[in-house]
């Protein structure tokens, strides 16, 4: 099997395995679930036509999530129209989705980055190196990055709470 030809199956294996994990983060960003179906069609569509500039040995699942991210971005921006808050996601692996109407407003509100960082580390399961990958940052920004959020929306629930 040629490396053109395995990269290809990596893919296929990726989005076999993974499909529901990137509409998730998808729908997340996009703010409605056709938006998202489309924006992770349109990166693994993208993923296959750019497989051979992918370097050997770069991550293949990394680079896909920046991929549908990016998509995500564009719909996002592309559908003023769309509600500011993010949809309710189809239910987790554990089965339970129990965002409350609280916290999906408090997550909309975090900077661009924070919410992409807590997408991308809870509904797409990613580790910190993963998200550096994807957001294009150091693994010790994630970090930051993260604690930003968490401090912040347990300030902002604790405040509606009172």
């Amino acid at each position: 099997m040629s490396s053109d030809a395995r990269r290809l199956a990596e893919i296929e294996r990726l989005y076999r395995a993974r499909f529901p994990h990137f509409v998730r983060v998808a729908w997340a960003v996009t703010g409605d679930r056709e938006q998202a179906l489309d924006a992770v069609q349109e990166a693994f569509a993208g993923a296959i036509r750019s497989r051979r500039s992918l370097r050997r040995d770069d991550a293949l699942e990394p680079w896909v999530w920046r991929a549908v991210v990016n998509a995500s971005r564009d719909r996002r921006r592309a559908q003023p129209e769309l509600p500011e808050v993010f949809a309710e996601p189809e239910a987790s692996s554990n089965g339970r989705v129990e965002v409350s109407g609280a916290l999906r407003l408090a997550i909309a509100e975090l900077p661009e980055r924070q919410r992409l960082a807590v997408f991308l580390r809870y509904y797409a399961d990613l580790d910190y190196r993963g998200i550096a990958d994807v957001l294009g940052i150091e693994t010790g920004t994630v970090s930051a990055t993260l604690n930003a959020a968490h401090r912040s929306l347990r300030q902002t629930l604790q405040e509606v709470e009172r």
